[in-house]
């Protein structure tokens, strides 16, 4: 028996060439995926952001002819409801909030009156946040969370995914098919005839001719594989004459995929607008509300209090006697949406259209008020209250220069034992010089 060498050779080389291929297939169809899922997210998130400031532009416009009457949550509802992206949305006014979903128990869970965002895999974690200004109304603000996965598309793109892996899978069952096949049929009978010679007389006659045949088939077999004639044509094959076909999924390569961008997502502003210690802002949002606030009483030419303070005998409080602080100053100030935590003991609190002395006043009148609630029968174990606070007085300040004011403020206070209550008065004058020099180039 011979080996059908041509056979073997080309076949031993075609598993090669389909495995190239297959990888190549699954290489292109996981990058194809990437690629499109990214770009999807990207996209969305760009709709979801232009939706979102459109929304406020039409709350705003909506609340010229009414504030939340019904005609104004109508509106807010229709608009939600006609969004691609918007899943969720929250008002806060004056008198409290009020949500909106697409979907009823999808995006809003209420803790009391509270309305806060859920934190959901396909939604948003960090909300989209608006000041909307509106005729009449003061401290309205919107804000809202989008579905960044677009599950139409999602599904195409695992589908296309899908079906270029099955394609690369049916290719190489089917080769591997083929060439367990013809792996039957690689080798083939091949007659040897042999011509009689008077040396065949030589053999004894219990010797049969098909016995003789045999014989000569193996002695011709073993001298075969002995000379490594199949040995050599496999080392004499040239692979560089075999070339693979191309393959293209939409010309993707590793390139196009760019690097995944995490966003720096905080934990606070995902669970709504009020920390659920104290009812009131969390100091993540102070400052992103006091520059709002210092913009709107710049365009108006009206003076702002910022007022900080916080417990000095730590030692005599507790999560009660805090939160108690947070209620009162709800109660005193008006405006929840203005006060905010600060720090483990201490809250903060916006005070627009009023100046320093009015502001040092209701330090005083609160300072007051505090004592009263917090009295007991041993006054060793009132805990003392700093206040520490400034004022815009008509200048052009910035957040950080205001918030330092302010600090530095209750720094004296705290150390102050004369009186818990410190204001830091600017000379407006000053100030402009003082900036002007600033700005001036150095030479």
């Amino acid at each position: 028996m011979r080996r059908n060498h041509s056979n073997t050779s080309l076949f031993s080389i075609v598993p090669l060439s389909i495995a190239a291929v297959c990888i190549v297939v699954y290489i292109g169809a996981l990058i194809f995926a990437v690629v499109r899922i990214y770009t999807g997210i990207t996209e969305r998130r760009t709709t979801a952001e232009r939706e979102f400031f459109d929304l406020a532009d039409l709350s705003s416009a909506a609340g010229v002819l009414g504030f939340m009457n019904e005609q104004f949550q109508e509106t807010i509802r229709d608009a939600v409801a006609a969004s691609q992206t918007l899943q969720g949305v929250i008002i806060s006014g004056p008198n409290g909030e009020y949500a909106f979903e697409r979907d009823r128990g999808t995006a809003v869970a209420w803790t009391g009156d509270t309305p806060r965002f859920m934190p959901r895999f396909g939604i948003s974690k960090e909300p989209f946040f608006e000041p909307v200004r509106i005729e009449g109304q003061r401290n309205v603000s919107i804000s809202a969370v989008f579905n960044y996965i677009d599950y139409d598309l999602f599904s195409m793109i695992l589908k296309r995914t899908l079906l270029a892996i099955l394609i690369a899978l049916s290719l190489a069952f089917f080769t591997l098919i083929l060439q367990f096949l013809l792996s039957k049929k690689d080798t083939v009978p091949v007659e040897s005839p042999v011509e009689p010679s008077k040396e065949s007389e030589d053999f004894p006659p219990d010797i049969r001719n098909e016995d003789l045949f045999q014989v000569i088939d193996e002695i011709e077999a073993d001298a075969e594989v002995n000379t490594g004639g199949y040995e050599k044509q496999i080392d004499e094959l040239n692979f560089e004459d075999f070339t693979l076909p191309n393959l293209d999924i939409d010309d993707i390569t590793a390139e196009d995929v760019p690097p995944p961008v995490l966003p720096d997502i905080s934990e606070a502003e995902s669970r709504g607008l009020y920390a659920p210690r104290s009812n009131i802002g969390w100091e993540a949002y102070t400052k992103d509300r006091l520059g709002s606030e210092l913009h709107q009483c710049a365009s108006f030419d009206q003076d702002m209090v910022y007022i900080m303070m916080e417990f000095k005998d730590t030692v005599l409080l507790d999560d009660a006697l805090y939160k108690r602080l947070a209620d009162e100053a709800v109660t005193f100030f008006t405006h929840r949406d203005l006060i905010f935590e600060k720090g483990e003991w201490g809250i903060s609190v916006i005070v627009p259209n009023i100046d320093l002395d009015q502001g040092f006043t209701l330090s005083e009148e609160f300072h007051n008020r505090i004592l009263s609630a917090c009295s007991t029968s041993d006054p060793a174990k009132i805990p003392e209250l700093c206040i520490g606070l400034s004022s815009r007085a008509g200048r052009l300040v910035d957040t950080e220069r205001l918030m330092l004011e302010a600090s530095q403020a209750l720094s004296r206070a705290w150390d102050d034992k004369v009186s818990p209550i410190v204001a830091f008065k600017s000379d407006p004058e000053k100030y402009r010089a003082f900036i002007a020099t600033q700005n001036k180039p150095h030479l």
